[in-house]
């Protein structure tokens, strides 16, 4: 078997070609080619490389046995429609059946566990347990569970409810619990090596830029211990006790693994211990890590320099000293990156700040400044207690108060046109030794929004939060299994764009729920049959890229 790249031709298109999978066979004293799958197609040589790498990883696959399947027949009930139209021998009489004698009993989602269900396997999801195949209950109930987030997240009991209501699935609520408590250290440590593993092979087993953010997650509770804790709360849930989740993901969102901190822990001091863990575990050469200003502090890039770590990391630059104040402003000291971003690099207590100053963000931030100033003279017209205006907040750090008896509040213009100067900059901080170019550098922490976007996905397309549980074990595992979750949907995320087009996880989910099997029966016959549900182009597009087969007419489920 071996990679094949094929050029098309296009009119539209210069650089056109498909990569395919192909296995050569012998037709007599012909040797023939047939392809094994199609990949994709690529329109420049960055897509080329990337479909590539999908392929090599696809192929390492097919080739060590890894065949994706839904369930074992003991795994999965009848009425889930696992049974093909030719397994049992049917006779044609007992297709032939009175409409009017057909009551349905359900109906059945089938795209999820279909789609996930491959990918789920696929991934070596499964070993997450210590030796998986002597836990086959354990594994499936896990599984089931992770499909259950990615399809209608909820909590544990209602996620039984509905894969026994919508997927025909049934599983015992206790023994959900007991495998969530067999989720320990030992096996959150070999998820995050499957996430690692998984996504490195994506990219020819090197991953150069990780991108790291820190979020909080916050209980449905007021009662602490050692890891609920409160803390500095995204949410503003101050008096609930709250987790701190570090994600570590690539510039295309995959994921590298994650850590949980307690609910006190200051998001810049989850930085080093998560670096530190990955460098432990993995066989990283030079690394360039990207974070934002929230990860900026004197101690954490010491640390940082001191284990020997590359670093691009947003930085405040409205406190520097005079003198390095003076030059950031000076345009003279910037050169032109491209037609609306210029650049300047300066030296900062050993470190390098680079500067970029774009023509769009200054007229965004001219227009935000605008904005809240007219709201605030609005404001000054029916209000013009100084009473009303005690905090420093938002826009109100503009005011000033005149006259010495009765204190009239105006606005305070100079300060207004101080703020002017820093219209359009934005600084980053960089070790010293990191090699890339500044091109290279705004291209990757403008790629921090994957990580953001992440935190998105966790927290409301999986609804990570709140969290039911109370002990910290189960804490734990309800992460992991989010984070499980989180891992397929961005995995076929990235193939559905890589082979197809850019679907987002809410369409693709959509598009897999869409995928149902009407179960109906027949008392008077004795026979339940399964009606397929019409499959949606895109639908079809994703079973095909997963190679998973689609059944589109109705077939004899069984007898009773």
């Amino acid at each position: 078997m071996f990679i094949r790249c094929k050029k098309k031709q296009n009119k539209n298109h210069s650089f056109n070609q498909s990569v395919q999978l192909v296995e050569s066979f012998r037709d007599g004293k012909t040797v023939r080619q047939k392809i094994i799958k199609h990949i994709g197609v690529a329109y420049n040589e960055q897509e080329l490389a990337d479909l590539k790498a999908l392929a090599l990883s696809i192929k390492e696959k097919l080739e060590t046995g890894v065949q994706p399947s839904l369930f074992s027949p003991e795994q999965l009930p009848a009425k889930e429609g696992n049974k093909t139209p030719d397994a049992p021998a049917f006779s044609d009489e007992d297709y032939q059946v009175d409409i009017r004698e057909l009551v349905e009993q359900g109906r059945v989602i089938k795209g999820i566990h279909d789609i996930y269900g491959a990918l789920f396997d696929e991934l070596d999801v499964a070993k997450t347990f210590k030796n998986p195949s002597n836990q086959k209950a354990k594994v499936n109930m896990f599984k089931q569970i992770v499909m259950a987030r990615i399809a209608n997240p909820d909590s544990k009991r209602a996620s039984v409810h509905a894969l026994e209501e919508q997927f025909g699935v049934s599983l015992n609520l206790d023994k959900v619990y007991r495998m969530m408590d067999s989720i320990d250290d030992q096996a959150i440590a070999r998820l995050n090596e499957i996430a690692y593993s998984q996504t490195r092979q994506l990219f020819n087993n090197k991953i150069d830029v990780i991108f790291f953010d820190a979020t909080t997650l916050y209980f449905e509770s007021f009662v602490e211990d050692e890891f609920k804790k409160n803390g500095y709360s995204k949410d503003l849930k101050f008096n609930q006790p709250q987790v701190v989740l570090a994600l570590m993901v690539t510039k295309e969102g995959l994921p590298i693994g994650y850590q949980a901190f307690s609910g006190d822990t200051f998001d810049g001091h989850t930085l080093l211990p998560a670096l530190q863990q990955l460098r432990e575990k993995y066989d990283l050469d030079k690394v360039v890590y990207v974070a934002d200003s929230g990860m900026f502090n004197q101690q954490n890039l010491l640390q940082l320099e001191e284990q020997n770590f590359d670093y691009i990391v947003g930085a405040r630059i409205k406190n520097l000293p005079n003198k390095l104040t003076e030059q950031v402003l000076d345009m003279r000291h910037y050169r032109q990156l491209n037609t609306t971003i210029k650049v300047a690099r300066f030296e900062h207590k050993g470190r390098i700040l680079v500067v970029t100053h774009s023509q769009k963000r200054a007229r965004k931030d001219q227009a935000d400044r605008d904005k809240g100033i007219a709201k605030l003279r609005e404001k000054l017209i029916l209000k013009k207690s100084p009473k009303d205006y005690l905090s420093n907040q938002g826009y109100k750090k503009y005011l000033q108060i005149t006259g010495e008896c009765n204190g009239e509040l105006t606005l305070n213009e100079e300060k207004i046109a101080q703020a002017s100067a820093w219209d359009g900059l934005k600084a980053l901080i960089i070790s010293k030794e990191c090699q890339l170019s500044d091109a290279e550098i705004l291209e990757q922490y403008n790629n921090l929004w994957q990580v953001e976007q992440s935190f998105r996905i966790t927290k409301h397309d999986l609804k990570i939060r709140p969290v039911y549980h109370w002990k910290p074990a189960r804490v734990k595992a309800h992460l992991a299994i989010s984070f499980a979750a989180y891992m397929l949907t961005r995995h076929l995320e990235y193939r559905v764009k890589l082979q197809y087009k850019k679907l987002s996880p809410a369409v693709i989910r959509s598009l897999l729920i869409s995928v149902q099997t009407s179960i109906l029966s027949c008392d008077k016959k004795r026979i339940r049959y399964a009606i397929p549900s019409p499959i949606k182009l895109d639908a079809k597009k994703i079973y095909r890229l997963m190679g998973v087969e689609t059944q589109t007419t109705p077939y004899i489920l069984e007898k009773y």
